[in-house]
Parts: structure tokens; C-alpha cells; sequence
């Protein structure tokens, strides 16, 4: 010890300036060149010389599930055309304002919607529950002035108002259901007053509305308020515990009204027979479906493969063993295989609870952070009650997230979303909630490392060239502690 003192007593600050220069230097030209693999080869050359030559001499073997199988170009060339805009769409699955939006707010003093999405139902109600004919009844003039206002209580009054007009006014009973109501009972009772009414005018409409273009601009609004309301009740009635009875509902709607699907009524039916673990029912509502309209939603693609792990499932015992680098699957196995990789392919984190969930928007980007959100508040469940459905996930996911390239421009497999999709999370979502996107590979951590090596050097070249004997100082007693 003695010795090296003497030694690094003798030397000047500027052997300790071109040390430091030099380390900075060698770093620099490290993190450079791991930078440049990284962007070729999409890995860590550090990592990948570590994980391939350095582990199995010590030793380690790692047991890495095996990549799912890769698309098809023609897949490949669809998924692309099919690739929805930045357009929002009405959540099929959204809460109640008053009965469960509402109670979030009081017990968090949090809000869960923001003004976007709120703006957004507000117009949405314009365009089902208004007509040219307003003006012919008081009621419904009172109640299209309701759907403009941005205060609750002010809704809340006008439709009161337009109840003492016409007590038969099905759209005030539909604004009281949705925000004034405070329990799910609550707003089941205003519905069915909404539907008893909504009967009466619907059927006064058909009647009359081959009269005149007014009088069927008139039937289609009042088509609108019933299906809205039926489609609210059988929700109701699934909040409530009666599933099988909110199914009943929903295919007699589906049937009654087959034309109206922008209500993604077929949404709600698949969600209660998940419940049911109706699992051969759900695979015989995908037949009537088509394909098409399946890779239209991810939900849909998610539900799908929940459904498949439900009818069958010895692959998860399979992918469950240690070892699962040699796998044989069936036509069958390798079909659930498939489907479940169409579904993870965009989120995950809130299926295997790596994220915090929140209550979902009222409108949901499809393929976007609010539809994941969305997803799986309702249908977490479901995948924990099947044994295994969440470790395939897992695996499904790491195995497919070592094929993401970088840049993402690279690969033939994945693209990446639109700039406006994040923009269109953050205005759907609260601010308190960190919105996710995907997909999104991060930097391993040798190029992390390499950078605050390469910068920790440069300090010290700076400090060495600025304070060179308080540096020999610093140096000095560094060496007599170590």
C-alpha cells in the first residue's frame, strides 16, 4: 500500500487528464458501435456474446419459450390495408355516468372521463336522439337543447322539464338513467320507463313513415332510443348478475334489429357468454361473423383466443413445463397458438397486470392504449378463470417481443402506429393515467451502461483538466480507502 502511494504521489495531473481522456475515448467508441449493432441487428452485442458463449460456460442454460409462428405475407399485406385510422369509436362496453363514473369520482375525487370523450357522447346523443321533427313536440326541442349542455345538473333539468311536457318522453327517461341514477337498480327502473315509452312512440313512427322524408328521419331516431335502451337494460341485467337473461336480450335485439351493428351489440354478447363459459357459443357467434370483421377489432381477437383456451387447452400444461424448446403441436393446439398471438400482438401489460388499470372511456381508439384499457376492465376475469390462458400470454408475448426489429421500419411483421394514435390516447385517457405505447422496444442495458461510462469519463477528464491537485487529492485517497 505504501508502495502504490509513492507511486501515485509521483504522477502528474496530466497522466491522470490522458487516463481519463483515453478510458472516455475507448467508451465512446464502445457505445458507438453497440449503438450501430443495436440498430442493425435489433440486440445488444454485449448481451448477445454474454447470453450465447459466457452463460452456458458458466453453466446457465436459459429456457426461452419458443417464437410463435411468423404471418403470412398475404396476412401480413392485409393486416396493413385493414389498419384503422386515427378514428375514435363509441366503447360498446361503457359504464353508467351516475351509477359507476360518478361513484368513482366521490370516493377518488378523481375525474375518469375527460372533455374530449364527454364532447364526444354529446355529439354522439345529437346524432341518435334528434331529428328534423323536434320542433313539432316540445319535449324532444327541450331535450335537444339537454344533449348540448356541458353541466350534469343542467341535463339533469332539462329533462325533468321535458318529463313535465310529455310524460312519455323516452330520451329524458334515457339522459336520467344514464347520470342522475346512482345505483344500477336505479337506472335500470328509468329504463324500463324509457322502454315502455319508446315502444309507444316506435310504433306510432312505423305507422306513419312512408308520409313524408321527415317522418322517416322520425323512425329512425325513435329506432335509435329503442335499441339504445334495450341494448342498456340487457346490460343492466348482466351488471346486476341475470347473464343469461342479458343474453336473451341481446340476440333478440340482434335479431329484431340486424341492420343497426354500430352499437356493437355482438360485443356485449360475447362478454356475458364468456361469463357463462359458454365457450362453443362464442366459436358459433365467430362462424356468423366472418373473418373480416374479426380482424376489424382487437376485443374480438382477444375473445376469440380466450374462447379457444377455454374449449381446449392441453397447450398450456405444455408451454407451463420448464423445457418448451421442442414443442409438437396439433392442428388444433397450433390453431389456439395462432389466434392468441393475433391477440397479444398489440397490448398486454393490463392482462398480465403490469400496468394499473383505470375505468375505461366512454370511446375507445381501436388497436390503441384505450381499447386495452377498455378490454380488459371487462374481460381479465375471464382469462384468470382458465387455468394457463395468462402464462400462454406471457410466453406468447416474449417469444413474439424478441422478434420486434429496430427500428420498427425494418420489420415485416410489425409497423409502427400513426403519431396521432398517442395524441388520441392521451385525450381519451385521464391525465393520471400513463398512457402506453406500442409497440415499443426498449434499449438493453449495455448500451445504458456503455453511455454513463462513456459520460462518468468524460467528467473526470474535465474535472482532472479544471482542478488537477484537487483531483490528485481526490485520487490519492481513493487509493489509501480501497
Amino acid at each position: 500500500l505504501l508502495t502504490v502511494t509513492v507511486f501515485l504521489s509521483t504522477l502528474t495531473p496530466k497522466f491522470y487528464f490522458a487516463l481519463t481522456v483515453t478510458s472516455s475515448f475507448i467508451s465512446g467508441l464502445i457505445f458507438v458501435f453497440e449503438w450501430w449493432h443495436f440498430r442493425k441487428y435489433g440486440t445488444s452485442f454485449i448481451e448477445q456474446v454474454s447470453v450465447s458463449h459466457l452463460r452456458p460456460l458458466i453453466g446457465c442454460v436459459e429456457n426461452s419459450p419458443p417464437a410463435p409462428a411468423a404471418f403470412s405475407a398475404g396476412e401480413n399485406e392485409t393486416s396493413r390495408q385493414n389498419m384503422p385510422e386515427c378514428k375514435v369509436w363509441r366503447n360498446p362496453l361503457n359504464l353508467f355516468r351516475g351509477a359507476e363514473y360518478s361513484r368513482y369520482m366521490w370516493v377518488t375525487g378523481k375525474e375518469p372521463l375527460t372533455y374530449y370523450d364527454m364532447n364526444l357522447s354529446a355529439q354522439d346523443h345529437q346524432n341518435f336522439f334528434t331529428c328534423d321533427t323536434d320542433a313539432l313536440r316540445p319535449s324532444d326541442t327541450v331535450m335537444q337543447k339537454a344533449w348540448r349542455e356541458r353541466n350534469p345538473q343542467a341535463r339533469i333539468k332539462a329533462a325533468y322539464q321535458a318529463l313535465e311536457l310529455n310524460n312519455d318522453c323516452a330520451t329524458a327517461y334515457v339522459l336520467l338513467a344514464e347520470e342522475e341514477a346512482t345505483t344500477i337498480v336505479d337506472a335500470e327502473k328509468y329504463f324500463k320507463q324509457a322502454l315502455k315509452a319508446g315502444e309507444m312512440i316506435y310504433r306510432k313512427s312505423q305507422n306513419c313513415h312512408s308520409q313524408s322524408p321527415q317522418h322517416e328521419a322520425q323512425l329512425r331516431r325513435d329506432t335509435n332510443v329503442l335499441v339504445y335502451v334495450k341494448r342498456r337494460l340487457a346490460m343492466c341485467a348482466r351488471k346486476l348478475g341475470r347473464i343469461r337473461e342479458a343474453v336473451k336480450m341481446m340476440r333478440d335485439l340482434m335479431k329484431e334489429f340486424p341492420v343497426l351493428s354500430m352499437l356493437n351489440i355482438h360485443e356485449n354478447l360475447l362478454e356475458a357468454l364468456l361469463e357463462l363459459q359458454a365457450y362453443a357459443d362464442v366459436q358459433a357467434s365467430y362462424t356468423q361473423m366472418g373473418v373480416l370483421q374479426l380482424f376489424t377489432s382487437r376485443a374480438l381477437c382477444h375473445n376469440r383466443a380466450v374462447s379457444s383456451a377455454g374449449g381446449s387447452w392441453p397447450l398450456c400444461d405444455m408451454l407451463s413445463c420448464a423445457s418448451n424448446d421442442h414443442l409438437c403441436f396439433t392442428n388444433k393446439e397450433f390453431g389456439i397458438f395462432h389466434v392468441t398471438k393475433c391477440a397479444f400482438r398489440f397490448y398486454f401489460q393490463y392482462l398480465l397486470e403490469m400496468k394499473s388499470l383505470v375505468l375505461p372511456p366512454e370511446h375507445i381508439l381501436k388497436r390503441g392504449d384505450s381499447e386495452a384499457v377498455a378490454y380488459a376492465f371487462f374481460h381479465l376475469q375471464h382469462w384468470k378463470r382458465i387455468e394457463g390462458a395468462l402464462n400462454l400470454l406471457h410466453c406468447t408475448w416474449e417469444g413474439t417481443f424478441r422478434m420486434i426489429p429496430y427500428p420498427l421500419e425494418k420489420g415485416h411483421l410489425f409497423y409502427p402506429y400513426p403519431s396521432c394514435t398517442e395524441t388520441a390516447d392521451r385525450e381519451l385517457l385521464p391525465t393520471f393515467h400513463e398512457v402506453s405505447v406500442y409497440p415499443q422496444k426498449e434499449l438493453p442495458f449495455f448500451i445504458h451502461f456503455t453511455a454513463g461510462l462513456c459520460s462518468f469519463s468524460a467528467m473526470l477528464a474535465l474535472l482532472t483538466h479544471q482542478f488537477p491537485e484537487l483531483m490528485v487529492v481526490f485520487a490519492k485517497a481513493v487509493s489509501v480507502v480501497s
